[in-house]
């Protein structure tokens, strides 16, 4: 999913690519065969539906008001709508598992759920969800 985001122009659909991201990531914590990997999981998916969400909404709002989703003529958010890209920046930084956000504790759950039986699938899964986060960047 992440490699197919990398190449989207419309926000939509790297918004619902990312969404299969971070199904995958849910799908790793259920058979990491470890307590900590499911309760991961749990936090990914309630966070997830939280962020994805607002981001959804957001993207309404910029086509709202610009009449397209393609993600090059938003330049100059920031002087348009100043408060409203301090939610979507927000969002974005939540969608990405920033430090303090609950993907972040989520995705790191995981990620040590996983590590306890599975250090090689640990590292990989690391790996490709650095991957993820580029696409929102």
């Amino acid at each position: 999913g992440s490699l197919t985001t990398l190449r989207q122009i419309d926000l939509k659909k790297i918004i619902a690519y990312s969404s299969v991201a971070h199904m995958g990531i849910v799908t790793l914590g259920l058979f990491s065969g470890s307590l900590t990997g499911i309760i991961g999981s749990l936090f990914v998916m309630f966070g997830h539906g939280l962020v994805s969400s607002g981001l959804f909404i957001c993207a309404g709002i910029l086509y709202d008001r610009y009449k397209t989703r393609i993600i090059k003529y938003y330049g100059g958010l920031v002087h348009m709508m100043p408060l409203f890209t301090v939610f979507f920046l927000s969002f974005i930084l939540a969608n990405m598992g920033f430090p303090g956000s609950l993907s972040f504790v989520g995705e790191f759950l995981v990620l040590l759920g996983l590590f306890e039986t599975q250090p090689i699938v640990c590292l990989i899964s690391s790996l490709i969800m650095i991957l993820g986060a580029a696409f929102s960047l």
